[in-house]
């Protein structure tokens, strides 16, 4: 029998889909913020698996985990009183406030049972810009941490923190401790950009897993100026800034509105800027930072940024648009503490826009002052990295 010859059809739409998405990156993000905020998808037809969160801040590890659809939590916990109340606001009254050695100590305090524990152990003990974090208690915290997994005895934890992390002796320490229980190690440091968060912010993960050992999440997203990277794995360009929070309007009043506006405006508002401060934030070119200010206004410029010749590039530097953001810090509001001045306008970010390059919808309720909203946001897991990594671990659970 003669065979058929068959002709390739032709189209203007490319079969791969990574392709399309490419070519209508706005098509993509708008994708990633559906299937992040959906809740109709049949894994929420499946097992849910209960979940701790400890260090838990505003839950923004919970609310990756729960937008599988496959984890229930069970209990948290936070030092800060305004966090637990956010976290609270936002999954069930059970974040419990207060130290958690002390609340350990409690002979009539009983963790529930859980399969999975989930937690950041404050990493100040840890960063770079912590001058004295030799000898810091902080540093210390992830035995607390690990009295939790031996007493719930999960089926895995899974800790995050800053990159340091994974070079010092206390990490050593963990990777021991959690091996002489029986849990399989995998570690690794995670770009957020990388994973389809619209912020360039590496994280040290740790997945600790008694069903085998569970690899890192793979890569979404990559740097457009990768092209080799992108087209060779099909990967998505990063998200970028004007993606995130350019269909917002220019904000509005002081203060926080929570309750009295709708989400986004509620936490979209500026700050009252000094002329001076005004006249600085002028000087600053898109893309630019504090060099650009010394350049054309010395007399504006502070004497310890003339001083200081090398260094502090992103100092009251301005976002680019066709970027992600840089990491969001808990002073995302002070421009001089790093590249936080919008691409555009002449003010720092608002709240709201910090919380969107997090990753966080704005349907998400943070409550407290501006300070304690502040460092919520800047403290937080981004969603949608702890998603990735809950979605790898899916697949070994």
């Amino acid at each position: 029998m003669a065979r058929v010859r068959r002709t390739k059809r032709q189209t203007s739409i490319p079969k791969d889909i990574a392709t399309i998405l490419r070519r209508y990156p706005e098509l993509a993000y708008g994708l990633l913020r559906h299937s992040f905020t959906s809740e109709s998808s049949p894994a929420y037809k499946k097992r849910k698996y209960r979940l701790i969160d400890l260090f838990a801040g505003a839950g923004g590890f919970t609310l990756g985990f729960t937008r599988t659809g496959r984890f229930e939590p069970v209990f948290a916990n936070d030092f800060n009183a305004y966090a637990a109340k956010t976290y609270n606001a936002n999954f069930g009254d059970h974040c419990m406030h207060g130290d958690i050695n002390d609340i350990l100590e409690n002979q009539s305090f009983k963790l529930p049972e859980a399969e999975i524990v989930i937690g950041g152990p404050p990493c100040q003990g840890f960063s770079l810009l912590n001058k004295q974090r030799e000898g810091d208690p902080r540093k210390q915290l992830w035995r607390t941490f690990l009295e939790v997994v031996r007493r719930v005895d999960p089926t895995a934890f899974i800790m995050e923190n800053v990159p340091e992390l994974l070079a010092s002796d206390e990490y050593a320490d963990i990777k021991k401790n959690a091996e002489a229980k029986g849990y399989f190690i995998t570690a690794g440091i995670l770009n957020a950009a990388d994973y389809g968060v619209p912020q360039r912010r590496k994280r040290a993960i740790i997945i600790a897993s008694r069903v085998g050992r569970v690899p890192l999440p793979t890569p979404t997203h990559s740097d457009p100026n990768k092209p080799i990277v992108l087209f060779d794995n099909g990967l998505l360009p990063w998200e970028t800034v004007v993606r995130a929070i350019g269909d917002l309007a220019p904000p509005a009043g002081v203060e926080i509105r929570v309750g009295d506006v709708s989400p986004p405006m509620d936490l979209h508002f500026g700050r009252s800027p000094t002329k001076e401060s005004l006249e600085r934030y002028r000087c600053i070119p898109e893309g630019g930072n504090r060099f650009d200010l010394q350049r054309k206004r010395l007399d504006l410029t502070p004497r310890c940024w003339i001083r200081k010749k090398s260094g502090g590039t992103d100092l009251f530097g301005r976002l680019w648009r066709d970027r992600p953001a840089f990491t969001i810090r808990t002073e995302f509001f002070k421009p001089e503490k790093g590249r936080y001045l919008h691409p555009s306008q002449d003010r720092p970010i608002t709240h709201r826009e910090a919380a969107r390059l997090q990753g966080f919808p704005d349907s998400f309720r943070f409550l407290g002052t501006k300070i304690e909203v502040a460092k919520q946001i800047g403290n937080a897991v981004p969603p949608l990295l702890a998603m990735r990594v809950a979605e790898r671990l899916l697949e070994y659970l």
